[in-house]
């Protein structure tokens, strides 16, 4: 059966002050995800359908704490809490948080460009 920690991950991306170590398992993407900073997506966010994640993610909070937003819901999750996001969701994440979060590999994929679309829109470059 396939296993994956965080120091075994092979793919590590560094968005700043956010640090992604990832591996895909049979459809779902594994993701250890580290924030030195406070983050959110309300930008970069704006490029899908109402302006929010259309990924589902299920996860768990290692350390701090993570808020979504759906419509007019919050929900917060803090460490030693485990949650599911279905699509619509837009989350804000505390610095010192660490997260470990599924995704189904192919809406985090489209979630993902459309994210990079809008970076690269935003900083002057061509998607």
């Amino acid at each position: 059966m396939p296993k994956v920690s965080k120091l075994s991950a092979t793919k590590v991306q560094e968005f700043g002050p956010v640090t992604d170590r990832r591996e895909e398992m049979d459809g779902y993407t594994v993701e250890f995800v580290s924030f030195a900073a406070d983050a959110d997506l309300d930008g970069p966010l704006q490029a899908l359908p109402g302006g929010a994640c259309q990924c589902p993610h299920w996860g768990y909070v290692i350390a701090g704490r993570v808020r979504f937003t759906s419509g007019d819901q919050d929900e917060v999750y803090e460490a030693g809490d485990a949650f599911y996001q279905p699509p619509g969701h837009r989350p804000y994440v505390d610095a010192g948080t660490e997260l470990l979060q599924f995704s189904p590999t192919e809406e985090l994929a489209r979630t993902e460009r459309a994210i990079e679309e809008w970076m690269s829109r935003q900083q002057g470059g061509t998607p």
